[in-house]
């Protein structure tokens, strides 16, 4: 096998590699991994599929499918599976936990999968079928893709207020996401307490629906005498029209008010200014919830991990200390 030559290993290490079996040494699964890249290597997996009666796919399941898209989390479970030779299935079932639960065991029992791994409760379907193929479930959102539980954590709201307030700043803004999002309503409510218990002061939260336009249009909208020197934004797109809003009025950020975003989208690091952040590290969360699934569709023991994410402050150009 090319690859096998390559990386200066066995055949025998390379199929495991792509079984996803684990077990292997960081460095040996370095080699491979450079390897398939260098040559491009495509795993035969309608060759594998008729030897071994599999489907190779792996189905990831979501609820109702909406304009939001947790596009990390996905890359970082797709990669995961394309890395061990499988083909992922992204599905949007729309109903409550047991109507996607029932809708799941159906497209198992015909074969179309190998595995799932749902970012949404699907009811009792995981002690539903032992012995077929498994099931792990990472309830991070629910029916109508809100994220919940560990995946809402406002936690980093106190982290962001302790830094601003490091920098001097002393009267705060705070523009929200939608209220019917957890994720929105503990980000605000760790935001309000953290003020309190700082001795800072609040000038008000605004109540946003997590888009460009609810930022832009507090920006716009904020007295001259506010007397804000910094915006916490429930989002990165919150933030980005926070600071258009703040541009277009002729205010300069970082040295008139300083803006901080939240979810380290992409864009923040190339907008100008560059956005300060919350990173999540959502990619990992999608990496590790695939290696669960991968491990018991080999049965190899279960890597242990337990869903959590730690939140990371990004520091850039949005941010500064107030003008004197």
């Amino acid at each position: 096998m090319d690859v096998a030559r390559r990386a200066g290993v066995s055949h025998q290490t390379v199929s495991r590699f792509l079984r996803g079996n684990g077990g292997l040494k960081p460095v040996t699964l370095a080699l491979i991994e450079q390897a398939i890249a260098d040559l491009d290597y495509r795993p035969n997996l309608v060759a594998r599929s008729m030897r071994t009666r599999r489907s190779n796919r792996i189905m990831v399941v979501l609820p109702a499918v909406t304009s939001f898209v947790p596009v990390q989390t996905l890359g970082g479970a797709s990669a995961e599976a394309h890395a061990a030779g499988y083909m992922i299935d992204i599905v949007g079932l729309e109903g409550s936990e047991k109507i996607r639960g029932d809708r799941v065991r159906s497209l198992l029992d015909s074969g179309q999968a190998d595995g799932v791994l749902a970012f949404t409760p699907l009811g009792e379907i995981a002690d539903a079928r032992p012995g077929g193929p498994p099931t792990v479930v990472v309830g991070a959102y629910d029916d109508n893709l809100r994220s919940q539980g560990f995946l809402a954590s406002g936690g980093a709201a106190a982290d962001i207020v302790d830094h601003l307030a490091s920098l001097g700043h002393r009267r705060f803004l705070h523009v929200a996401g939608n209220s019917d999002w957890a994720s929105a309503r503990n980000r605000r409510d760790v935001y309000l307490e953290t003020i309190k218990a700082r001795g800072l002061e609040s000038y008000a939260v605004v109540d946003g629906d997590w888009s460009v336009q609810s930022g832009y249009d507090t920006a716009r909208d904020l007295p001259d005498a506010s007397g804000v020197t910094a915006v916490v934004a429930a989002n990165d797109f919150v933030a980005m029209g926070v600071i258009r809003g703040f541009q277009d009025r002729g205010w300069r950020v970082p040295r008139d008010v300083s803006v901080f975003g939240w979810d380290n989208e992409q864009f923040t690091q190339y907008f100008s200014p560059s956005i300060s952040t919350v990173d999540l590290d959502r990619v990992t969360l999608g990496r590790q919830s695939m290696r669960v699934l991968l491990a018991r569709m080999a049965g190899d023991p279960d890597p242990g991990f337990r869903p959590h994410l730690h939140p990371r402050l990004i520091f850039r150009e949005s941010t500064a200390a107030p003008p004197s």
